[in-house]
């Protein structure tokens, strides 16, 4: 494991930048006229993440890919239509395989080199950031040098499975004589067809796979570990139940063997199925919320809200987001009319806030992630603002080392007030308030502070918040305050960020 001297501690629930590193890196050249690997990036694109306030740089896609996968990508026929769906003129070079089927833990050559990287480590490092890769812990790539030299590593099946599922089981001739192994897979889903399936009953397997972190992890900060569920000992079992029949469950999780040997590294986890808490017993430090995400898309403000209402131990865990590399554009997906409301959500609850290229900019083109180059899209110049402005108001202290507090909203005068999601972060110097409304309607609502942060004990009749977002100030009665609680009065996914002590600005508006 590598000395980390140079490390440094990241601020609680800190902000993360997922990079596409194939397609980035593409752009730049593109706009340079050379071509550009990672020992090449310019210092402005690093200096930008940091004036942006990102804690985490997390380059997706940087390990070496399959040249068997990539073959299957360039044929596979409905992969070649979301081709030609989001890039009209792609070539066949362009695809250059999935970054989740890894032929090894090397950067691709097309990429960097692993001198490349260390230096891109240290300027992430001389600018405060934490550098975060991939790491795949249920498959490799078909022909990852495992599947000849160790196919014991792998899910074994026989030349029946082959004949009678082969989109399931896959044969290879090896050193060790003809193996049949199973491709990686989802319980829920079809076989991923340009991987193979690790064996999480084999113990060596384990072991070897323990060794390519410990390895990773001198190049690197963090890891994000794709599907990270999957090899839970429970799911693998039931996923694998008719060839794994014969083998000993193991006592322990991989992730309580593998995570205490890296105590200085970020574990994030991609996890679904209510299992986030369980990931997070076993030592993420970090897990994703696709439940948020899901109801913020599908449900309705009170399922957010009873979401929210869940421990705040488990709350500080989740990473928060409105896009990532799956998930459809957060422009097409919420559109810049809700955008007020639940960008400003995601991005002041507490734990990771996850940001993703392209999202800062208004992209509506999701790449898949076989592609090399994306359409170009002109920047929405109301998103860039937004962005702009969010991610400077929640670089401020109280965002991260604040105490964050889901607060009670009730009656004002309809039922408009069930759409009304408040929340308040406090230190023993400052305090926001956060109040949305996740309706298309105006909403109306009396939220009930926790603690007084002056307001209500004033000589003066009035009292009077600044809205950090709108820049305007708002006045209300102080009587009115303490015998109900705040007014607030939202347009259709509007929202506020209340400070106080804030300099006050000339165009005021009265709350009552």
């Amino acid at each position: 494991m590598k000395s980390r001297s140079s490390a440094f501690s990241s601020r609680p629930h800190p902000h993360l930048y997922e990079i596409n590193t194939w397609v980035w890196l593409h752009d730049l050249s593109q706009k340079m006229n050379r071509t550009i690997r990672l020992g090449d990036v310019p210092d402005q694109e690093w200096d930008a993440l940091q004036s942006k306030g990102f804690d985490c740089l997390w380059l997706m896609g940087l390990w070496e890919r399959s040249p068997l996968g990539r073959r299957i990508a360039r044929q596979h026929s409905d992969l070649q239509k979301e081709y030609a769906k989001v890039l009209p003129d792609w070539q066949e070079y362009e695809v250059v395989g999935s970054p989740y089927a890894v032929r090894a833990y090397q950067p691709d050559p097309e990429l960097g080199s692993w001198e490349q990287l260390k230096e891109v480590l240290g300027k992430l490092h001389d600018r405060g950031i934490k550098l975060i890769l991939d790491f795949v812990p249920n498959h490799t790539a078909l022909d990852h040098e495992w599947t000849t030299r160790h196919p014991e590593y792998y899910v074994q099946g026989t030349s029946r499975d082959v004949t009678n599922f082969p989109s399931k089981f896959f044969p290879i001739d090896t050193p060790k004589g003809m193996r049949y192994l199973a491709h990686g897979k989802d319980p829920n889903c079809p076989a991923w067809t340009d991987t193979a399936q690790l064996d999480y009953f084999n113990p060596d397997m384990r072991k070897a796979l323990i060794r390519e972190l410990q390895h990773i992890a001198n190049f690197c900060d963090g890891v994000r570990c794709d599907m990270a569920m999957l090899v839970l000992n429970e799911v693998f079992a039931q996923t694998w139940e008719n060839h794994v029949k014969g083998d000993v469950c193991p006592s322990r999780e991989f992730w309580t063997e593998a995570i205490p040997l890296l105590p200085e590294c970020l574990w994030i986890a991609e996890v679904y199925w209510d299992r986030e808490w369980e990931l997070q017993q076993l030592g993420f430090h970090f897990t994703y919320d696709k439940s948020l995400y899901d109801r913020l898309r599908h449900s309705t403000p009170h399922e957010v809200a009873l979401h929210l209402q869940a421990d705040p131990l488990f709350q500080n865990k989740l990473v928060r987001f409105l896009e990532n590399h799956d998930e459809p554009r957060s422009a097409v997906a919420f559109g810049n009319v809700r955008l007020p409301a639940v960008g400003v959500l995601t991005g002041t609850l507490p734990g990771m806030r996850l940001y993703h290229q392209g999202q800062l900019t208004g992209k509506r083109i999701r790449i898949p992630v076989q592609l090399c180059r994306a359409l170009d899209e002109s920047p929405d110049e109301a998103t860039v603002a937004f962005y702009d402005r969010i991610l400077a108001i929640t670089n401020d202290e109280v965002f991260h080392a604040g105490r964050w507090a889901l607060l009670t909203v009730s009656y004002a005068g309809d039922d408009s007030f069930n759409n009304v999601i408040a929340y308040q972060w406090t230190t023993d110097r400052d305090w926001r308030l956060i109040a949305v409304n996740l309706s298309p309607m105006v909403a109306q609502a009396y939220i009930r502070l926790n603690g007084k942060f002056g307001l209500e004990s004033h000589k003066f009749p009035l009292y009077t918040l600044y809205d950090q977002f709108s820049e305007l100030s708002f006045e209300g009665r102080r009587e009115d305050l303490i015998q109900n609680g705040l007014y607030v009065r939202l347009d259709p996914f509007g929202c506020h960020m209340f400070s106080t002590g804030e300099k006050l600005v000339e165009n005021r508006q009265k709350t009552n």
